[in-house]
């Protein structure tokens, strides 16, 4: 009489779950700090809420992303240490756009087969950005999928809570005809627009070994830069009230204006000058390889701009001393102004976003040309 099946012979091996939880439990550990309670392992996360008095009237934030086909460079590159850096700022940035601290976080991780080091290098990443956010890692799963996925392709997911009292919370509600735009240098691709990036270097016959004088480096080195973690360094901006911020924006998917456009109000445009920074060059080398117009470019990556702050007339400067003190590479971007049918008259179709993602909100106008 032959075997029974077992859920290993399935392709399903729980000891090897185990062992990656065994693996990845200290650097989670260090996101806890005392508010965390039961520690690693449990069915949920607990988290004391008990500062929630401290709050006239605190709202919660919370928000969800993956890392999207990002995850192709770290699978062919054997590299998978920093993608947590990409899941958490697709996160967490999304969460202190609104001035909210993010306080917790849990991760998703889908795979084809369980390799406990795989699982555990993902994760140690996820919890290093967690403390550069200052935010804990509270959970998650690891769920193997045979059949589903190959033995070495995975997806990463997480989801993340946040607070902000009532008073302190921003956005397009506090923006204002006069206010400045403050760029936030990205530290590279981030984690959007990676299949037309893919679809460049495959056209092109690139192999991510190749040396790229551009760049210094190789070119999946390049296109593995992890994303460049804001929240901690926008909440120490947002809490200095010489800086007068009234919102912020994350780019990620659509681009620079069209994210921008999401936080400004009806009425109002935001202004960028093109020819105010120099675009790096892995935004410069996709497109001259892939011959790529400009208006996908801007529609898609985020040219050099990760996060734009919004901030009062007066504020500027303080802003862009904040910026230095913080290590954050930042410049005025642009302005904000009064959308009129002399400002839509003026304008190509190309240079002006009119609301985004089925918000009633603002408008962005591109002028100019990039220096490079």
């Amino acid at each position: 009489m032959s075997e029974g099946l077992t859920y290993a012979a399935a392709g399903v091996d729980t000891e090897a779950g185990d062992k990656a939880v065994e693996l990845m439990k200290d650097a989670v550990r260090r996101t806890h700090g005392p508010q965390v309670l039961g520690g690693v392992g449990g069915f949920a996360g607990l988290y004391d809420f008990s500062e929630v008095a401290t709050y006239t009237k605190p709202l919660l934030a919370t928000s969800t992303d993956g890392v999207g086909t990002k995850v192709a460079i770290a699978q062919a590159l054997d590299v998978h240490d920093t993608i947590g850096f990409d899941l958490v700022g697709m996160v967490v940035d999304d969460i202190v756009v609104v001035g909210a601290k993010p306080l917790f976080m849990t991760d998703y991780i889908a795979c084809g087969k369980v390799v406990p080091e795989r699982i555990a290098g993902i994760v140690r990443g996820i919890a290093a950005a967690c403390e550069v956010a200052g935010t804990a890692l509270v959970g998650g799963e690891t769920a193997e999928h045979p059949g589903l996925l190959g033995e070495d392709e995975y997806d990463v997911a997480g989801a993340a809570t946040g607070v902000v009292e009532a008073d302190r919370l921003l956005g397009p509600e506090r923006v204002r005809e006069g206010d400045v735009l403050i760029a936030l240098g990205s530290s590279g691709l981030h984690s959007n627009g990676y299949s037309l990036v893919r679809a460049v270097v495959k056209h092109a016959g690139w192999e991510l070994d190749r040396e790229v004088e551009e760049f210094g480096r190789t070119l999946g080195e390049e296109l593995l830069e992890p994303t460049r973690v804001y929240a901690s360094d926008c909440l120490a901006l947002a809490h200095d009230d010489a800086a007068q911020v009234h919102a912020f924006t994350h780019v990620t998917g659509g681009g620079l204006a069209a994210n921008l456009a999401r936080v400004l109000p009806a009425g109002l445009v935001g202004t960028i000058d093109r020819g105010s920074w120099d675009v790096p060059p892995v935004f410069t080398v996709v497109r001259d390889l892939g011959n790529v117009p400009r208006r996908d470019l801007e529609n898609t990556l985020n040219l050099g701009v990760g996060m734009v702050a919004i901030v009062g007339e007066g504020g500027a400067d303080a802003a862009l001393a904040r910026c230095a003190e913080l290590g954050l590479t930042a410049w005025v971007l642009g302005t904000v102004g009064v959308l009129d049918d002399s400002v839509t008259a003026s304008v190509g179709g190309e240079d002006l976003v009119v609301g985004t993602k089925g918000v009633h909100a603002g408008a962005v106008r591109l002028t100019g040309d990039y220096r490079n």
